[in-house]
């Protein structure tokens, strides 16, 4: 499986992203900015398609499904995109506080430390719905890795769409998200006409 190997930081300056999005509170080095030449529309597009994938940590392939899905939901395109890309399981457990980052989620889910619904699950793009449990496994709840992302994440609000009771470690999915509840800066029409073209 490919791995982009790039540090997060110089990932996040390149793609203009804040590394909080990530889940990491650290400021990027500034670096004097160069002179960039002003970006083309198909530049533009890219870059957007880019931070999405970058933020979510999905692969083209498994991006290009992601959209292929999307288009044919009813509703808007970008949205509809924007909406499957949160409702992964990987990106409900850091939203929920934890894990610190999503690679740290993703693994966490892969290792089976995760139940929804009360079954394990160890597939970080599982799709969440609406009334569902999401839980750290009982025989997990003491791993520190999981305790140091609730201390870390207690600064960090959960999004409206979803609840979280820290004492048992669980959360529900009270609503599948609309694109106005999430809160991240792509514009996921560039995506859509990327993709159209």
């Amino acid at each position: 499986m490919a791995v982009d190997r790039t540090p997060v930081l110089k990932r996040c300056r390149s793609l203009g992203i804040d590394p909080v999005v990530m889940g990491i509170n650290k400021e990027s080095k500034r670096q004097p900015r160069r002179q960039r030449r002003q970006e083309s529309e198909y530049g533009r597009q890219l870059r957007e398609k880019q931070k999405a994938k970058f933020i979510y940590g999905v692969l083209e392939k498994q991006f290009a499904g992601y959209y292929n899905r999307a288009r044919r939901m009813q509703g808007i395109t970008g949205d509809n995109l924007m909406t499957l890309l949160e409702i992964r399981l990987d990106n409900v457990v850091f939203r929920l506080g934890f894990a610190r980052t999503r690679k740290e989620a993703r693994q966490t889910v892969r290792h089976g430390h995760i139940t929804v619904n009360g079954k394990r699950v160890d597939i970080p793009s599982y799709q969440v719905k609406a009334g569902d449990v999401i839980a750290v496994a009982p025989k997990y709840k003491d791993l520190l890795p999981i305790k140091e992302a609730l201390i870390s994440s207690e600064h960090m609000a959960v999004p409206g769409w979803l609840e979280v009771d820290i004492e048992k470690l669980s959360g529900n999915v009270l609503q599948v998200p609309s694109r106005d509840q999430i809160d991240l800066d792509i514009d996921a029409q560039l995506i859509v006409e990327l993709y159209s073209k």
